[in-house]
């Protein structure tokens, strides 16, 4: 056992710093965008099914999505802080330390996402109130959100095994974990709603099941020992320090998921004024700028692992070729999504809900997420890339910039001059805000990286990195 395992982790070795950087993206990027786009087809799929019971049971799912986006947070910093440690380590020649991370992550995702489920449950309406819904939404909303704080754990513990097998680089059998409880989620829904007859329950439990199924199927690949790393609870770390670092390398996820989670209470906050249409809308438009935007993240999450691997093994040419690959490949991807749905933006809004003020507002919010989604592909990688290395003060302050420190002002004030017109563009310019803020960060680290020593190369000039912040 030992011998195969040694063997397994040399020829993944091997692939990870030898093979065409553009094929070994694009190997690790398809089967993350599939499960990106397949897990983003079965939210949506709720948005759509349970909008046939009404504008205000619409708006209810973008209320309960932000519950999500909180375990969401939990489970890419679990997975992201260790998945980066787990890369590196493997990339040094370390799987004893890679399997170390892997399992003390599983853990603290497992827990922290039980701890949440018990603090939203014990407060539940006043959290629902709190991420905006109003009276007429909150009875359907608890009906959704008991069954997703059920799912809650289980839906941190498999982001963090989805990421734990992209950073070994096998996105493929996390692929096949996402997209099997999307594809029961799509099938659920109808069946459970109508033809059980249990409405907007029956969309959450829909949802429950699927994310089990999704856990299930991950956590299989860690006990059948097709990865190198395992999750083993022998393996577990007792020292605090190695929670604290992958908490430390995994807090830019934290931020991001958490800031997605507040950009979207306080635009429902904002929009709950113009009643629960606007809601409704800017739920719809949410779950399309999530559709749209998974292939920069996808794309982005297929080059982490190999910048992680390639970094640890101090292969820094490859770094920077892992970088422009996957800003052209996501700004080529994102560009015909961005048209399409600019183009068709009336169309899209109308297949989810027949109702004037709701396509008439989604439309306008939806075109101009289609001109931000343009600038995704320079600010998500950028992001990506410092996190992949350990860079946490940069990623950090990065991932604050779209859905946060450029975010919140504009939501707070394009409102007062512009109305609803204020809502509708207040992420839009964020993205475009944010994008521009972070090139020069990435220049200049990719100027430190092409002068760095290699192995077998002999440096012209030391140029130190800039300590992190």
């Amino acid at each position: 056992m030992q011998n195969q395992h040694e063997d397994q982790t040399r020829q993944q070795y091997i692939r990870m710093t030898q093979t065409p950087i553009g094929k070994l993206i694009g190997t690790l990027a398809i089967p993350t965008i599939i499960s990106m786009l397949v897990t983003n087809i079965y939210n949506t799929a709720d948005t759509y099914f349970v909008s046939r019971l009404g504008t205000s049971a619409s708006g209810a799912v973008g209320i309960v999505f932000a519950f999500m986006t909180f375990y969401q947070a939990i489970g890419f910093m679990c997975g992201h802080g260790a998945g980066s440690f787990v890369a590196r380590f493997l990339g040094a020649k370390s799987p004893d330390k890679a399997k170390m991370f892997a399992a003390s992550t599983f853990f603290l995702s497992s827990l922290l996402g039980t701890l949440l489920s018990l603090a939203f449950y014990l407060n539940l309406n006043r959290v629902l109130y709190f991420l905006g819904s109003t009276e007429t939404i909150l009875p359907y909303a608890r009906q959704y959100a008991v069954w997703i704080l059920i799912a809650g754990p289980f839906l941190s513990a498999s982001c963090t095994l989805n990421n734990l097998l992209r950073y070994e680089g096998r996105a493929m059998y996390a692929m096949i974990g996402l997209t099997t409880g999307g594809i029961l989620n799509m099938i659920g829904d109808p069946i459970l709603m109508f033809g059980f007859g249990m409405g907007v329950s029956g969309a959450g439990l829909s949802t429950c099941l699927s994310q089990i199924v999704s856990f299930l199927i991950l956590l299989s690949m860690f006990c059948i020992h097709i990865t190198v790393t395992d999750v083993s609870p022998r393996r577990i770390s007792t020292e605090l320090s190695t929670y604290w670092e992958i908490m430390k390398v995994g807090s830019p996820s934290l931020l991001r998921q958490g800031l997605n989670a507040a950009s979207t209470i306080l635009l429902n906050q904002q929009a709950k004024v113009y009643g629960d249409p606007a809601i409704a809308a800017m739920s719809i438009v949410g779950r399309m700028s999530f559709f749209i935007g998974a292939c920069a993240i996808g794309t982005g999450q297929g080059m982490q692992p190999v910048i992680s691997f390639n970094y640890g093994a101090r292969k820094y040419k490859r770094v920077r070729e892992s970088f422009h690959f996957t800003v052209k490949m996501a700004a080529a991807l994102l560009s015909v999504f961005a048209v399409v749905c600019m183009i068709f933006a009336r169309p899209i809004i109308t297949w989810f809900r027949d109702d004037p003020e709701v396509i008439e507002i989604g439309t306008v919010a939806l075109r101009w997420a289609c001109v931000s989604a343009l600038f995704q592909p320079l600010s998500v990688p950028i992001n990506m890339m410092f996190q992949s290395i350990g860079k946490s003060g940069r990623a950090l302050f990065l991932s604050a910039l779209r859905t946060g420190l450029c975010f919140i002002p504009l939501i707070e004030i394009l409102p007062l001059y512009l109305g609803l017109t204020g809502i509708e563009i207040a992420q839009p310019v964020s993205d475009i805000t944010a994008a521009l803020i972070s090139v020069p960060f990435a220049v200049s680290f990719l100027r430190q990286q092409k002068a760095r020593k290699e192995p077998g190369e002999i440096q012209a000039a030391p140029v130190p990195e800039k300590k992190e912040c």
